[in-house]
């Protein structure tokens, strides 16, 4: 088992910026998906991005489309999600994610990836 664990969140305004980073001890194949996951209070856990190990290809949801950006360094087994333009409604605790081996022809969803970080809280003011 891979542990994960995140770091960068923290409290800032509206339009302020934040950078997440999850770092993977543990051996990360070129086969698999990574993501940053949030969920906020009475709300249920939802996909913000996620990125291929191999390809280095990179999908983010709508709701933060042009806002949030997932990348990785693969010589430092960490991913990043760098958050722009920072709204109330993206208040969470954010956490990472990877799915192991992946052998699908399809895109995972949020019960495929089985290990998990403790996650990182972040609180956007208006």
């Amino acid at each position: 088992q891979v542990t994960l664990v995140e770091s960068g969140g923290g409290s800032v305004q509206a339009g302020g910026s934040l950078r997440l980073s999850c770092v993977a001890s543990g051996y990360i194949s070129g086969s698999e998906y990574m993501g940053w996951f949030r969920q906020g209070p009475g709300k249920e856990r939802e996909e913000v991005a996620r990125i291929s190990t191999g390809s280095g290809r990179t999908a983010v949801a709508d709701s933060v489309e042009g806002r949030f950006t997932i990348s990785q360094d693969i010589a430092k087994n960490t991913i990043y999600l760098q958050m722009i333009g920072l709204k109330s409604e993206d208040t969470a605790i954010y956490y990472c994610a990877r799915t192991g081996e992946w052998r699908f022809y399809r895109n995972p969803d949020v019960a495929d990836y089985k290990d998990w970080g403790q996650g990182t809280q972040v609180t956007v003011s208006a």
